[in-house]
């Protein structure tokens, strides 16, 4: 499932290039075009979902597949120690309706504890 006017699904599609860091059959990675910490990676399923809520309503096994790349990735990228946050809904920060984690580490001393 997809929405033809949403930016992750046009990313997910090869429509609109991304620095992807991981490639899967139902989750990619990209780098955030504005991080806010040295590592600061987007996961997102392929399927479009609105917010993580939404995703664990629809299909937890996806959550769960979303949650272990984005593992795998800041132990890659960063040792293991990280963030991974989900803004849900407009008040929260959240920007882009197709659910994305946020997988931030390095110098994170600006942000809230």
């Amino acid at each position: 499932m997809t929405d033809p006017d949403c930016i992750f699904c046009k990313i997910v599609a090869g429509e609109i290039p991304s620095d992807r860091v991981y490639t899967g059959d139902r989750v990619i990675a990209f780098r955030d075009i504005n991080p806010v910490a040295p590592v600061h990676i987007l996961v997102v399923p392929v399927d479009h979902h609105p917010d993580v809520v939404a995703l664990a309503e629809a299909d937890d096994t996806l959550l769960h597949e979303l949650v272990t790349v984005a593992g795998e990735i800041a132990k890659a990228e960063a040792g293991g120690q990280f963030r991974l946050v989900f803004n849900t809904g407009a008040d929260a920060g959240q920007s882009v309706f197709h659910v994305h984690g946020h997988v931030i580490a390095g110098r994170m001393d600006h942000l809230p504890g």
